[in-house]
């Protein structure tokens, strides 16, 4: 650790002796040569540069042109791989933070002119949070409302520097600012009433001006500055109440705008006009017109004009306020960018955010209104509307820009334009050719003959297709060559099974859950023809007795078939007993007892619900009567690929695959039956295999017949 300290503070020393030489000398190649003359890492030879370069710059705090020398200095430097990319940012904000203000003000300026260098690709990904970081710590230093044009200085350079579409300088969601909050109010509850004249005072004058006055009391007061949250929030004209309040008080404002017109300043009226400044009131104003009677040219009116981002809400300066032209456009400025916003489309907006045929005409009326008083309002009123209009314009192309997702702004390629150049004007040559050649036979280029809708018909017939006179819905209707087949496919089954809907506790909660179950319990079980026969009994109770049995009857079938094959070794010369695999009389009527909880049933409910339980035998003598078609069964059921190829690996008959595939279904399916294998079976159209499950269903009904008497 000490022998990496003594090299760190040996590179150092000769480092800071070598920059020193070639800064005093302008020559970077004599610090090069000191460079790669030092024996070390590069890794440590760069560290103690950079310390010898932050070291040295702290000296020359007081002299801003050596700052700047030093700074590009500093860039040469990184350029010949001395030093890391990002040593010019840390400099600079270094040197940010040990001068004033005002220091820091002019030293910007090369910040500022050298933005294509931080540009740069071997600078840009590496500076670009140095950079962000140096301007935020200079933001929080200064003054919103002191130092407003050199926050405006550091907002655009960032704005030049990073690319449009950076996300971290984007309102993606169109957030609003909502702790701008304007505070007002009094005192009491009534205001002095002031009088105001258009340029001349009454008294001075010998005449009360009546025709030109602006009364203002304590209700015009907390209207106009209650539209301030209004503008801080515009989403809150969606809703009805707030939507009435903000239409009352806009007509109260403009309407005291339109009462009171405004004049042009001119130098004779300066010393009649009133004592305090408008520009001393926390407004913004125009200085007095020049010793000539012409209006205010725009040179004195840039230089003379003074902006403040926020404005004093004292009740007693709110007469000078409205007669400050640049107040008053301020205001109306606001309403323009307001009714923009609620016209707009924003993909950000909630659904609800919809105004009415009504609130859209107002909309438009007082829009017309506002800019009608911008152009009386001077100086320039005319051409200050139509720079609002230009600038609103240009922000609607934002809006657009950003509905679409800030897609990134990218310059073309020479290499695309030689060529798209190149094909434009292969192009046109031939298009003047043709041109030239349809103006020399005096007609219009031949178009190319249709061909008639018969010959499409015939010919797409042909081919075994449908020609629908749309391209689009010709390619839909040949999608499948049997439509009603494709309706049959095993894509288009979306019903659940009746267990899990009945164990779904989510659906429940749905108020139509107990007429779905029911339809799906009629459509998958024969439970709901036999068992449902008391008026006065829930259907959440039945469909639950239901849910117990199917599980009931699930597990018996499960235990039958575990013990014949446990049995069928022994017995397997042996006829399979009359009525083996059937569930008792006994057993039925004891479970309907205690899931059902109703005496309602008969006993020819209860032989007709009893399951016909299928043996390993009467599947195999079902198995060739499906034969090679089972694949086609086992897809319907529900099985996949991997699983119809691992039954034909097992076995090396089709019987036995078949035979294979209907144990497994009937094992671990709950809808399992023969009614069921027999309406699948008719569904794909295998009619002699539905007919064998058939016979085997009657015949297993005259079984349970019998052992029932």
């Amino acid at each position: 650790m000490s022998s990496n300290s003594s090299n760190f503070l040996v590179l150092l020393k000769t480092f800071t002796e070598s920059l020193e030489r070639a800064f005093a000398a302008n020559d970077i190649e004599v610090l090069k040569a000191d460079y790669d003359a030092a024996r070390a890492s590069d890794n440590d030879k760069k560290t103690a540069l950079h310390q010898a370069f932050r070291d040295m710059l702290l000296t020359k705090t007081e002299d801003i042109p050596a700052i700047e020398r030093f700074i590009s200095f500093a860039v040469n430097s990184c350029r010949k791989d001395m030093t890391v990319a990002t040593m010019p940012v840390v400099l600079l904000g270094d040197i940010f933070d040990a001068v004033t203000l005002d220091r820091a003000e002019q030293i910007f300026t090369y910040v500022e002119n050298n933005v294509a260098i931080w540009k740069e690709e071997c600078f840009f990904t590496a500076c670009k949070h140095n950079l962000l970081r140096m301007c935020n710590d200079l933001l929080r230093r200064l003054s919103r409302s002191q130092n407003t044009v050199f926050c405006g200085r550091i907002l655009l350079f960032l704005a030049k520097f990073f690319p449009f579409s950076e996300r971290s300088g984007l309102n993606i969601i169109s957030e609003f600012n909502l702790e701008n909050i304007t505070e007002y109010g009094m005192d009491g509850n009534e205001m002095a009433v002031d009088q105001l004249s258009g340029g001349s005072d009454p008294e001075v004058d010998g005449e009360p001006a009546e025709e030109n006055k602006l009364k203002i009391d304590y209700n015009l007061y907390c209207k106009f500055w209650a539209l301030q949250d209004f503008f801080r929030n515009p989403n809150q004209c969606y809703n009805k109440v707030q939507w009435k309040t903000f239409e009352t008080h806009a007509k109260s404002v403009l309407s005291a705008f339109s009462s009171f017109k405004l004049e042009e300043h001119r130098a004779s009226s300066t010393s009649s006009g009133p004592a305090t400044k408008p520009s001393d009131i926390g407004g913004s104003t125009t200085a007095a017109a020049a010793a000539n009677n012409c209006p205010m040219e725009e040179d004195q009116i840039r230089e003379s004009g003074h902006f403040f981002a926020k404005f004093l809400t004292n009740p007693k300066l709110l007469s000078l306020q409205l007669s400050d032209s640049n107040f008053r456009r301020s205001v109306l400025v606001q309403f323009l960018i307001l009714f923009q916003y609620l016209n707009s489309t924003v993909k950000f907006k909630a659904e609800t955010h919809v105004l009415t045929q009504a609130q859209s005409e107002w909309l438009k009326e007082t829009e017309t209104q506002v800019y009608q008083l911008i152009e009386e309002s001077p100086p320039n009123g005319k051409k200050f509307a139509n720079t609002a209009r230009h600038m609103l314009l240009r922000e609607e192309l934002w809006n657009s820009w950003k509905n679409e997702g800030c897609k990134e702004f990218k310059r073309p390629e020479a290499a695309l334009e030689d060529t798209s150049s190149s094909t434009a004007a292969v192009a046109g040559g031939a298009a003047a050719g043709g041109a030239a050649t349809s103006a020399g036979s005096g007609r219009p280029p031949a178009k190319r003959p249709r061909k008639p809708l018969g010959d499409l018909i015939r010919d797409a017939t042909k081919q075994g297709k449908f020609y629908m006179g749309n391209s689009e819905i010709t390619r839909l209707w040949n999608l499948c060559p049997d439509n009603l087949q494709a309706c049959k496919g095993t894509d288009r089954n979306f019903l659940p099974s009746l267990e899990t809907y009945l164990e779904n506790p989510k659906e429940k909660q749905d108020p139509s859950f107990e007429w779905r179950a029911l339809r799906l319990l009629a459509r998958q079980s024969p439970h709901f023809f036999t068992l449902f026969n008391s008026p006065s009994y829930k259907v959440a109770d039945y469909l639950e007795s239901v849910r117990k049995k199917i599980q009931k009857d699930k597990l018996d079938i499960k235990l039958e078939h575990a013990i014949q094959e446990e049995t069928a070794p022994t017995n397997a010369e042996q006829p399979e007993a009359e009525g083996e695999g059937l569930v008792g009389e006994e057993e039925h009527e004891q479970m309907d007892t205690e899931l059902l909880k109703t005496e309602q049933l008969t006993p020819e409910d209860k032989n007709t619900h009893k399951t016909l339980a299928v043996t390993k035998a009467q599947l195999s003598e079902l198995a060739p009567s499906i034969g090679r078609d089972w694949k086609k069964l086992a897809t319907k059921l529900g099985y996949s690929a991997d699983e119809i190829q691992y039954f034909e690996s097992e076995h090396a008959t089709v019987a036995d695959q078949c035979c294979h595939l209907l144990t497994l279904w009937f094992d671990d399916d709950m809808d399992a039956s023969l009614d069921n294998l027999a309406y699948i079976l008719e569904g794909l159209d295998m009619i002699p295999a539905a007919d064998a499950v058939k016979q085997m269903i009657a015949l297993l009904s005259d079984k349970v017949e019998e052992v029932s008497e």
